[in-house]
C-alpha cells in the first residue's frame, strides 16, 4: 500500500548524467527498500541524448506526406518528428503503420498505427515542453527501459518504474521492476505529480507500507 509520494527535485539534467547515478544521488536518503522510484520518461530519454533539435533534421518527402494524417495535435504531426520516427523502424514499417491505420478508420479502430510501426513511436514528443533548455527539442522515448529499472533496483534495493503521464489522467508504464504492482501505481499517478516547469521534479518516491517482520 502507498503511504505517500515525495516529489525530488534535481537539477536539469542532460546527455552528460548518468540515471542510475542520478537516481542514487537524490533519492539516497529519502528512499528505502520496498519503496518505489518513478521517473518521468522524458527525463530518461534526455539522459540518454535523444532530445533533438528540430532544425537538425531534414525531412525526407515520405515525412512530409505522412505528417499531414496523424492531425494537428499529434506527435508526429510535423515533418520532422515524422523524419525521427522513420530513422527509429525504418521506412518498411512506417509506411505499414500508416496502410494500417487508414484500414484502421475505415472500421473505426484506433492505434493501428502504432500497433503495427512500434509502440515506441508513440512516446515520441514533439517540442515536448519540458523542462529548460529542452522545451523546444524533440524527445523520443527511452532506448532499452527495462534495463534501467533493472539496473536502479540493483544499485539501491528500491523498486523502480518510467513511465509517461500526461494531463489528461493517461498514464502508461514504459517498464516497470518485477515488484511494481502496475495498476495499484497507475490510480497514483493519474493526476501527474511530477514537474517539469520550474518544479524541476521528475523523479517521485513512492513510499510503502512495509511488512511487519
Amino acid at each position: 500500500m502507498i503511504l505517500g509520494r515525495i516529489p525530488i527535485r534535481t537539477h536539469v539534467i542532460t546527455e552528460k548524467d548518468d540515471m542510475v547515478d542520478i537516481v542514487r544521488r537524490y533519492t539516497g536518503k529519502v528512499a528505502e527498500h520496498g519503496d518505489i522510484i518513478a521517473m518521468a520518461e522524458s527525463v530518461v530519454a534526455i539522459s540518454q541524448g535523444r532530445a533533438i533539435l528540430p532544425d537538425t533534421v531534414k525531412p525526407g518527402l515520405l515525412a512530409k506526406f505522412l505528417c499531414l494524417f496523424p492531425g494537428k495535435d499529434g506527435s508526429l504531426a510535423t515533418p520532422q518528428a515524422m523524419q525521427l520516427a522513420i530513422r527509429e523502424v525504418g521506412r518498411t514499417r512506417i509506411v505499414l503503420g500508416a496502410l494500417a491505420a487508414a484500414i484502421g478508420r475505415i472500421i473505426h479502430r484506433r492505434g493501428d498505427f502504432y500497433r503495427v510501426a512500434g509502440r515506441q513511436l508513440a512516446q515520441i514528443d514533439d517540442v515536448a515542453g519540458t523542462m529548460w533548455p529542452f522545451e523546444k527539442h524533440i524527445i523520443l522515448g527511452p532506448k532499452n527501459p527495462h534495463d534501467l529499472v533493472n539496473r536502479i533496483k540493483d544499485a539501491t534495493g528500491t523498486e523502480a518504474v518510467i513511465t509517461d503521464v500526461n494531463d489528461i489522467r493517461k498514464v502508461d508504464i514504459l517498464a516497470a521492476s518485477e515488484g511494481v504492482d502496475r495498476d495499484s501505481l497507475i490510480k497514483d499517478l493519474e493526476d501527474n505529480p511530477f514537474g517539469n516547469d520550474d518544479q524541476q521534479t521528475p523523479i517521485i518516491v513512492f513510499k510503502m507500507a512495509k511488512s511487519n517482520p
